[in-house]
C-alpha cells in the first residue's frame, strides 16, 4: 500500500526535473539576434529583407556613409518606431539635410540596414 503514495512524489520529481531543458530536435524558423537595447529582444530574420519606410534625417555622415533616422514603425519586418542608424551610400545620401522628412527603402540583414533610396517628403 505504500509503494501508490510513492508514484505521486515520483511522477512530480520526474516532472520538476525536465522543467528548463530544451527539445534539441527542435529547430527555430529563423534565426534570432540581439540587437542590444534599441532594439530589445526583437527576432530579426537571416536573410536579406526589404522595406519601405518614413522618417525624419536626425543625422549624415557621408564620409562614413551612415545615416540616421528617427523612423515610423517598419512593419514588413515587425520594428517599431525608433531611432536608428544605417549604411548608405554617398550617392544615396545628397540632397538630404538634417531634420528632412523622408520616404526610404532599406535592405535589412539581421539588425542592420542599409538605405537604397531616400526622397524628401
Amino acid at each position: 500500500m505504500e509503494a501508490l503514495y510513492l508514484i505521486p512524489l515520483v511522477a512530480t520529481v520526474a516532472l520538476l526535473s525536465a522543467c528548463g531543458k530544451s527539445d534539441t530536435n527542435t529547430t527555430a524558423a529563423q534565426p534570432t539576434v540581439d540587437n542590444g537595447a534599441a532594439m530589445g529582444n526583437i527576432a530579426m530574420p537571416g536573410e536579406a529583407r526589404k522595406a519601405k519606410g518614413i522618417g525624419t534625417v536626425t543625422a549624415i555622415d557621408k564620409a562614413a556613409g551612415k545615416i540616421t533616422l528617427d523612423h515610423q514603425a517598419i512593419p514588413e519586418v515587425g520594428w517599431p518606431a525608433m531611432t536608428m542608424t544605417f549604411d548608405a551610400k554617398p550617392a544615396v545620401l545628397g540632397g538630404i539635410t538634417v531634420g528632412d522628412s523622408v520616404a526610404f527603402d532599406v535592405t535589412i540583414r539581421g539588425s542592420a540596414g542599409e538605405i537604397t533610396s531616400v526622397t524628401k517628403r
